[in-house]
């Protein structure tokens, strides 16, 4: 990671969801974060970046509305740029909470200042206008706790580390494959745990018919989401 990461790029990929983009290092060794705010009555961040890109995020956020404001945080496992900087965020919103999956919850619930609210699978989180819903994943990509979350307005999938992208000079949103180099990725450094379910889970996530992959690193998807997630499950098929 960069000494000195760069302001973190705000930037709306579906209605009244932000993303906040941080790229860190330079040339090969170029990266980037990415959390996503939905703002709604009781607003959400899903995923808290790494602890030392939490005055980035926090600036990032206080362009599109009071941090103070933040009512949920919510991560899919237990990783530095999931969840590092939550203390630091639940010290900067007092009503917040911690959000995850039950087995987060059980495992890695004693990290943070405050207990989280876990969901169990399909459970459904009421926002205001727009509603969120847990989607247990676990070891998809990695992690025994690993679940995702479907804003169902929008069909935003809040898809974590899946379809991760190398680079840090990425537009926000785009139509172009990703799995491509999603997958030149996976395949230099084999992040994925290759479960037996994970054809399974990703059918699960596809019947959720997403237009939007909202990607924790690179550019997030606008297109036929569902068609990406089987198309990752075949070429993962081949990789075992």
């Amino acid at each position: 990671m960069a000494d000195s990461p760069s302001e973190a790029r705000v930037t709306e990929v579906a209605d009244g969801i932000y993303q906040l983009h941080t790229p860190v290092g330079e040339g090969r060794a170029a990266f980037s974060f990415n959390q996503y705010l939905l703002v709604d009555d009781a607003p959400l961040l899903f995923h808290t970046g790494p602890r030392r890109l939490f005055p980035a995020v926090r600036a990032a956020i206080a362009r599109v509305m009071p941090v103070e404001r933040l009512r949920y945080v919510a991560f899919s496992h237990c990783e530095s740029d999931e969840c590092g900087a939550m203390n630091e965020l639940l010290d900067a919103a007092p009503q917040a909470e911690p959000v995850c999956g039950r087995i987060a919850a059980m495992v890695d619930g004693d990290m943070f200042d405050r207990a989280p609210r876990a969901l169990k699978d399909g459970e459904v989180l009421e926002l205001g206008r727009r509603r969120v819903r847990w989607l247990d994943a676990p070891h998809l990509p990695h992690g025994w706790e690993c679940g995702y979350l479907f804003e169902e307005s929008t069909a935003t999938l809040l898809c974590g580390d899946l379809f991760t992208q190398p680079g840090a000079d990425h537009p926000a949103l785009t139509r172009d494959d990703i799995l491509e180099p999603s997958e030149a990725m996976r395949r230099a450094m084999d992040y994925y745990a290759h479960g037996p379910d994970a054809p399974r889970l990703l059918e699960k996530l596809a019947a959720t018919s997403p237009r939007v992959l909202a990607c924790m690193h690179g550019r997030a998807y606008e297109g036929d989401g569902a068609a990406l997630l089987r198309a990752l499950s075949r070429s993962l098929d081949t990789a075992i």
